[in-house]
């Protein structure tokens, strides 16, 4: 497809996280240690899980593996470019760039957002139907349930890209983040795109919300049928499911909140953002695993075997 029919501009221009030459050399380093601690723990969880067979059998684990993945590529689509454009002196992008941006943040969150939601149906048939478990969690169902969320999140994504790259742009080209998002670039379009545009984000936030009610329904599902199978052990479910919500309101939160307001002038977007493209696969290796005693051992066995 050749995006010069559809566009005037061939670039965007980003005002980045903010304007401050000390502040932008401090996030450099700041950020960029960020994103080695994200890779390399995403890494290391993703290679403890296909190098240890017990762990590459276990449902929970697989579906884990799968999460520390897609965590890599979420904190990757942006950040890299985010960390280089502390150092220059204009933030530019190429359409085209932009467009994959929105594509591949898209792609990925909406299928990390699926695969929350088979992490804790998982644990929701662990708990509460342990003796089906094996049946209802086989091997051909979590790879039918990670499929179904990498499915989900491209025709979601690709929905939203195929709009807005035939969108006209032919005036303004500042987009005011770090990175190319719906909300902001559908505003610089050259037509009246309020109702496009609603359309569009709507999506995006209904997905999130729909999942977000998916998983806080499971979580206080798991609660309940602790609490009355076992006295006290509601306080050890609780401890277990308030870290998984803490992380699930950090990652959904903030798109809620951009995706179904729309079009708003509140600069708080660009905070919000940082939360859920790079603090959320930051904050998943440390929930899920570091504080699993199995995951931990497993990963020492590998640490010592190379």
């Amino acid at each position: 497809m050749d995006l010069q029919n559809y566009s005037l501009v061939s670039e965007f221009v980003l005002h980045g996280l903010c304007t401050s030459r000390q502040l932008q050399f401090f996030f450099f380093i700041f950020f960029s240690g960020l994103y080695v601690a994200i890779v390399l723990g995403n890494l290391f969880i993703v290679a403890t899980v296909i190098s240890n067979p017990h762990l590459h059998s276990s449902p929970m684990y697989f579906l884990l593996g799968n999460l520390s993945f897609l965590d890599m590529w979420l904190a990757s689509f942006a950040t890299p470019k985010m960390i280089r454009d502390f150092l220059s002196h204009r933030k530019l992008i190429s359409f085209g760039g932009c467009m994959a941006q929105i594509f591949f943040l898209h792609f990925i969150g909406g299928a990390e957002m699926v695969l929350l939601v088979s992490m804790a149906y998982d644990r929701y048939v662990a708990i509460c139907k342990p003796l089906h478990y094996m049946t209802l969690m086989s091997r051909q169902t979590c790879i039918g349930l990670v499929l179904v969320s990498w499915a989900v999140g491209f025709v979601h994504s690709i929905s939203q890209v195929a709009f807005t790259v035939n969108l006209p742009y032919c005036g303004p080209n500042v987009v005011d983040s770090f990175f190319c998002d719906l909300p902001l670039v559908i505003k610089l379009a050259c037509m009246d795109s309020y109702v496009l545009g609603v359309l569009m984000i709507s999506d995006s936030g209904l997905l999130s919300m729909s999942c977000f009610l998916l998983l806080m329904i499971s979580y206080t599902i798991i609660l309940i049928t602790v609490r009355q199978r076992a006295a006290g052990g509601v306080s050890k479910a609780l401890s277990t499911c308030s870290a998984h919500i803490m992380v699930v309101t950090l990652f959904f939160g903030p798109c809620i909140f951009i995706y179904l307001w729309p079009f708003s002038s509140f600069s708080v977007d660009k905070l919000l953002s940082v939360f859920y493209t790079i603090f959320t696969p930051l904050l998943n290796p440390l929930i899920y695993t570091l504080r699993n005693e199995e995951m931990k051992t497993a990963m020492k066995k590998l640490r010592n075997r190379h």
